[in-house]
Order: structure tokens, then C-alpha cells, then sequence
């Protein structure tokens, strides 16, 4: 059974860091890739970052370039989204999500998805 496990979020000032983590089990990350999306009140899924499983390329949206970075470690089945100079319009929940080899843009391309992480960003 495919699982997503994330964790990492919580409360943090404007313009500090976060790193959310999402663990998999009973899929390697050479197979699968893993997008990470987000979704505050009121507004639709949005995709934060991909990588990708065949050549692990990267993928971010346009208002996270430049202040967030998608990793993986495949020895722990492990990808991070590292978000730094957060802003309170970042507050949303977080969730880790897996494709088969493509990283799509939509919610609906991705079939195995975590329970979700809250970041708030606030003083």
C-alpha cells in the first residue's frame, strides 16, 4: 500500500523558513513523482513544487521561485520542500502528492496523497 506521510508545518513569522518533509512507504521515489500543493480557505489546489522521478527535475510555481526548494533523498524515500522569506499569503494547508513518473499540474493527475500539514505565517 502507497503512503505519503508529511510533516514540518506550524506557526512562523513573516519572512522566516519552514521545511516539510513527506515520507513514503510502498513506493520508491525512482518510480513516483512527488509534488507538493497547497490550499488555504476558500481557494482551489494549487501546485507549490514538483520533482521529478526520472531525472529529478524540478518544478515551482510562479510565486514560490526563488524562495522554495524541492529535494529528495531517495536512500530515505524522503522529499522536503524547503520555503524560506515566507509570507502570510503563504498560510495554507500543505500536501505531498505522487504521479506516476510525470509531474502533472493538476490535482487530478496525482492518485496517492498525504493527510496535509498546516503552515501559517503570521506575527
Amino acid at each position: 500500500q502507497v503512503q505519503l506521510v508529511e510533516s514540518g508545518g506550524g506557526l512562523v513569522q513573516p519572512g522566516g523558513s519552514l521545511r516539510l518533509s513527506c515520507a513514503a512507504s510502498g513506493v520508491t521515489l525512482d518510480y513516483y513523482s512527488i509534488a507538493w500543493f497547497r490550499q488555504a480557505p476558500g481557494k482551489e489546489r494549487e501546485r507549490v513544487s514538483c520533482i521529478s522521478s526520472n531525472d529529478g527535475s524540478t518544478y515551482y510555481g510562479d510565486s514560490m521561485k526563488g524562495r522554495f526548494t524541492i529535494s529528495r533523498d531517495n536512500a530515505k524515500n524522503t522529499v522536503y520542500l524547503q520555503m524560506n522569506s515566507l509570507k502570510p499569503e503563504d498560510t495554507a494547508v500543505y500536501y505531498c502528492a505522487g504521479a506516476p513518473i510525470f509531474c502533472g499540474i493538476s490535482a487530478r493527475e496525482y492518485d496517492v496523497w498525504g493527510q496535509g500539514t498546516q503552515v501559517t505565517v503570521s506575527s
